[in-house]
């Protein structure tokens, strides 16, 4: 008989806890992506002002920009937020302004510094000239389509206090931009998703719709200095005031193109430094978020081929599962992507060290030390 406290006992089971788990996520996020919503609360047709800090050019910026004057929305305005006159990207938003004008666009240059993340600071001044009481904050690398605004709509409820998308990795090229693509699809969005469905809903500061009365009966838009990472900022704010944070049903591309190792590598330590510091709590455990704790536990528990053959089967459908969500999301799917799993799983205990090793990131060129701010949040 075995003992309850045998070594490899207690291995297997802790393996078979985490593969459960990693499954029970898979079928959470699954069950909540692409779901008929309820009822929204969103005024139908209310004007909204869409806000897009931009700073520098990119592979993909003229596709990303663009979009956003393409939607099928009557009334919004479009505003640009660039810290610096010089910045390489105005030329093309100027031609993309005139090139639209049936739109209502408009450039407004010079950054506020609130604090020390320069995409905030970027925001103050377009927020502070907005004309709606509806504001969606959107990174200029998201594509929208042409349902984006109607898509954020559809998500609000009596009790929401802000709604997001998270990033989802599309048009890869190279292996690290498919192993960045299984990072932010399969993993990060799944996990986000899982975490909505138990009521854990964290803001993602790609694309965030907020209705300003309520924002600014709790601070306004400087409150979301309170963390270095506007999104973290978010989530604390609206959770104080009795609120929810909630994800829409379909979120939104963001092109990639080509990834080099060490741009994939820089990426994923810097956001999870910024875990790590603003939700210690829920990143201690993002270790076992992959399959490579599991399978050394395995590796400690494996006492016949039969068990070995069990064990190979539950990996073999955990990335099978991964590979049901992106189809039923309709994400990135290619044979390249369970090379893309495996790699990402060996590097996650590698990210999660270094996480917890430094607090400093680099975004853009600015370095940044990772601190909590004292709280400027107001209860409502």
């Amino acid at each position: 008989m075995i003992s309850a406290l045998d070594g490899p006992f207690l291995a297997f089971v802790g393996c078979l806890v985490l593969m459960l788990v990693n499954l029970v996520s898979l079928s959470l996020a699954g069950l909540r992506l692409r779901r008929a919503m309820l009822r929204s609360t969103f005024p139908e047709g209310a004007p909204v002002s869409l806000i897009r800090p931009i700073c520098g050019l990119e592979r993909f910026s003229e596709e990303t920009l663009e979009s956003g004057f393409r939607l099928a929305y009557r009334d919004y305005e479009l505003i640009f937020c660039v810290a610096d006159s010089g910045d390489p990207i105005l030329p093309l938003v100027r031609r993309l302004i005139a090139k639209h004008p049936h739109v209502a666009a408009r450039v407004i240059v010079g950054e506020e510094r609130i604090s020390d993340n320069p995409k905030l600071n970027n925001c103050v001044r377009g927020w502070d000239a907005a004309l709606h009481e509806w504001i969606v904050l959107a990174d200029s690398n998201v594509l929208m389509p042409p349902d984006y605004l109607q898509t954020l709509q559809a998500a609000w409820r009596p009790d929401t206090g802000l709604v997001c998308a998270t990033p989802i990795g599309a048009q890869p090229d190279g292996f690290w931009a498919m192993v960045e693509c299984a990072f932010l699809n399969t993993l990060q969005a799944r996990w986000q998703y899982a975490g909505e469905a138990v009521g854990l809903g964290f803001a993602q500061g790609k694309s965030m719709l907020w209705h300003r009365p309520f924002l600014n009966s709790v601070g306004g838009i400087r409150a979301l200095a309170l963390e270095i990472a506007e999104d973290a900022a978010a989530t604390k704010v609206v959770r104080a005031a009795g609120r929810r944070v909630n994800l829409v049903a379909a979120p939104f591309s963001q092109p990639l193109g080509k990834r080099s190792f060490a741009e994939m590598w820089s990426r994923q330590i810097r956001w999870a430094r910024l875990r790590r510091v603003t939700f210690p709590l829920f990143f201690a455990p993002e270790i076992f978020s992959g399959m490579l704790v599991p399978c050394l536990l395995a590796a400690l528990s494996i006492g016949s081929p039969e068990m070995a053959f069990g064990l190979g089967l539950m990996v073999a459908v955990t990335y099978g599962g991964e590979v049901a969500l992106a189809a039923r999301a309709g994400w990135l799917r290619s044979p390249a992507l369970l090379a893309a799993f495996i790699a990402r799983d060996l590097l996650i205990p590698f990210i999660w060290t270094m996480a917890w090793m430094r607090s400093d990131v680099v975004w853009r060129g600015n370095a940044m030390a990772i601190e909590t701010k004292p709280s400027r949040v107001r209860t409502a």
